[in-house]
């Protein structure tokens, strides 16, 4: 098999004894992928045929034929990719489809790369560094960034970052990012995205295990698709305002480090008592929604890998969506229909901020059961729903963000699921 290989989309068997079973056949120097015209989930198999087929050791993938279409082409370009070979596959079509495939190829690279580094390559402010500079990079003349970092957080009031990532001999930071097209600083901020920076999660206290700890460079998936989707939009003509908020700490263990049944204040006065220290990511989401309704945006998204109850519920297929704005949920879910993402709403209601009870603090950030108990994924998001207004606000647990090992449509690493999704809501 040669390095580089066409690869066509076909509804016609090409031989005699094509076997109909098949969904993958050579033919010549040709790799054929045959569907039924009437198959089901056709996306999903064509995404399968482009793992079966890197899996053969070729290493960029030429697309050629009529059957492609837009949708096709991605759904394949899902399953070829890998590390080492995230931009590996030449895609066919007008000029501007090939333009639109490419700059959306390319975001998911950087996205999907940035989420596999290792926690030592991507401390706290070099992952607010990475991102700043990338987003920079689209559109220099309207990006300007402030981060906020170490005893900063402290003395500001930005408490929740602080109290995760002091235990880390990497400063915590808040990256707050502007991207103003108007060039007014006076034009209104149409959305606020707020991305969880966690680059490595021990569990602080409430240590993981081994295992449970192996892939805990990618808990900071959240910041990387916020950052994506945001690149994406621009690359796509955002004509309006958003600002990018990221909530960026290691949470290590150290003579420094916060603890169980500390409190915390934050900036609107609710106070938390510390029931997991592994429950991080909610206490650090929480200062960047508080920073997000600061510039008082019609929409809030916030994005995480926040919960393994949401991996539970989802099996890792769909991301997670919570909403108290059933408006903005449904809207939500037809975007992400529309660029071809899985997502599952799961249930929150107001009286979900009441799941985490305190005898010492207004709220705990979890429970001391074993992943929080049942209902651990609303449990959070009712906790997040605090520190936001809720019309507006949605919040994306990324429960398909990552995967430890390969399975049959994705190879092992970084999905970037959720950057088209959120790329379609901001525009």
């Amino acid at each position: 098999m040669t390095q580089v290989v066409s690869v066509e989309l076909t509804f016609e068997q090409q031989t005699q004894d094509w076997q109909q079973d098949k969904l993958i056949q050579i033919v010549g120097d040709v790799v054929y992928i045959y569907l039924e015209k009437t198959q089901e989930h056709q996306l999903r198999q064509i995404q399968k045929a482009g793992r079966n087929i890197e899996k053969m050791g070729i290493a960029h993938a030429r697309l050629v034929g009529q059957h492609w279409d837009i949708d096709s082409q991605w759904a394949f370009a899902l399953g070829f990719t890998c590390v080492g070979k995230l931009c590996n596959i030449e895609f066919v079509g007008s000029n501007e489809e090939i333009n639109q495939l490419n700059d959306k190829l390319a975001v998911y690279a950087w996205a999907r790369d940035l989420t596999n580094h290792t926690p030592s390559q991507l401390p706290p402010e070099q992952l607010a560094k990475s991102v700043t500079d990338y987003l920079t990079a689209q559109a220099p003349a309207y990006v300007s960034a402030k981060l906020i970092s170490g005893e900063e957080l402290a003395q500001q009031g930005w408490l929740g970052v602080y109290n995760v990532g002091k235990g880390s001999t990497h400063s915590p930071c808040l990256l707050e990012l502007d991207y103003n097209p108007t060039q007014d600083s006076d034009a209104p901020v149409k959305a606020c995205l707020v991305g969880k920076g966690i680059t490595f999660d021990s569990g602080g206290y409430s240590i993981k295990t081994s295992e449970g700890m192996f892939d805990m460079k990618s808990d900071m998936g959240g910041a990387a698709v916020v950052a994506g989707a945001l690149a994406l939009a621009i690359r796509q003509k955002l004509s309006h305002r958003v600002k990018l908020i990221l909530c960026c700490a290691e949470n290590m263990i150290s003579s420094n480090a916060y603890k169980l049944s500390d409190i915390i204040t934050y900036k609107n006065g609710v106070t938390c008592e510390v029931a997991n220290t592994d429950a991080e990511g909610r206490l650090v989401l929480a200062d960047g929604l508080l920073l997000a309704g600061e510039s008082q945006p019609e929409m809030v998204i916030d994005a995480a890998t926040l919960t393994g109850a949401s991996v539970m519920a989802t099996g890792g297929d769909y991301m997670a969506l919570f909403a108290l704005d059933s408006s903005l949920a449904h809207k939500a879910k037809l975007c992400a229909q529309c660029v071809q993402e899985p997502i599952w709403q799961l249930p929150l209601e107001p009286w979900h901020q009441e799941k985490c009870p305190s005898a010492f603090a207004d709220t705990a950030n979890s429970r001391t059961q074993k992943g929080g108990g049942a209902g651990g994924a609303s449990n959070a998001a009712g906790f997040l729903s605090r520190f936001v207004e809720p019309k507006g606000w949605l919040h994306f647990d990324l429960s398909s963000a990552y995967n430890g090992s390969g399975n049959e449509l994705w190879a092992a690493g970084a999905t970037g699921v959720g950057i088209a999704t959120i790329a379609e809501l901001i525009k």
